[in-house]
């Protein structure tokens, strides 16, 4: 005789389902106003003038930040983690730009460029970026304060006196190798460098406008500011098992068959 499969998950007639949905619906309804007020309160926000003449390289030749709105009066950065000692970027900055790598054109048509910036000299950006198969613009900082001012990389010395900004807040202790989690050495041995290399470069995102020929700074957001940004993520949490998460289970796209 077959067995039936049971599930331990709650179960309903549609009629119920409905009932429940369309409360659900409600609340979901209520989360994306707050979210329309909040994207006006981000627009709202001062801007700050970029008066700091900061240089990148990129795949054209040197380039100012005026430069890489490329004629556009909008400039989105992710701040992709791949410091100049990595042999290949973030796992996870590797997820989020396979998504933004589908729409940047899209923006671009839009009057706003979506640009990465690393520290890594640009040599290794395009052979990463070649791996990976992406065409988003990618522009390298290495020899200048762009990551420092914006708060997503640190010195050694910084990172040894501890203290540090990040998310607007600053660390309470040195940042030392003993007090990484494991991901965090797992992921830096997959860039090639250890923990405390690897974490001295940071993710995250920042919105520049330009204006009678100034630039300036309009909005960044770090950590789980991102969440939003992980195009996966948004697609897991309205799975039936939603982010159904034990720890770190992502890797390279060209990684998941090397197990």
């Amino acid at each position: 005789m077959e067995r039936k499969a049971m599930t331990t998950h709650a179960t309903a007639t549609r009629e119920q389902w409905l009932a429940a949905r369309l409360e659900l619906l409600e609340a979901e309804k209520a989360l994306t106003r707050q979210s329309d007020a909040l994207a006006r309160r981000r627009q709202a926000l001062p801007w700050v003038r970029v008066d700091k003449a900061y240089r990148f390289d990129t795949d054209e030749g040197r380039a100012t930040l005026a430069d890489l709105f490329r004629g556009r009066s909008q400039l989105l950065v992710y701040h992709f983690m791949f410091g100049p000692d990595y042999t290949a970027g973030c796992p996870s900055c590797s997820m989020i730009a396979d998504g933004f790598n589908g729409f940047f054109e899209h923006l671009a048509r839009h009057d706003v460029m979506l640009w990465a910036v690393s520290r890594a000299p640009l040599a290794k950006l395009q052979t990463y970026k070649r791996r990976m198969g992406w065409a988003f613009p990618w522009a390298s900082s290495h020899d200048g304060d762009f990551n420092y001012d914006f708060n997503v990389s640190i010195t050694e010395a910084q990172q040894r006196a501890g203290g540090v900004e990040y998310n607007y807040r600053c660390g309470g202790h040195p940042i030392v190798a003993a007090e990484f989690p494991a991901p965090v050495h797992a992921f830096a041995a997959t860039c090639g460098t250890d923990a405390a290399t690897y974490v001295r470069d940071r993710p995250g995102m920042s919105a520049f406008v330009l204006e009678d020929g100034v630039v300036y700074h309009a909005y960044s957001t770090y950590a789980r500011g991102l969440d939003g940004l992980w195009g996966a993520y948004q697609w897991l949490d309205r799975a039936p098992l939603g982010r159904n998460e034990t720890g770190v289970w992502w890797r390279r796209r060209d990684e998941y068959d090397q197990r």
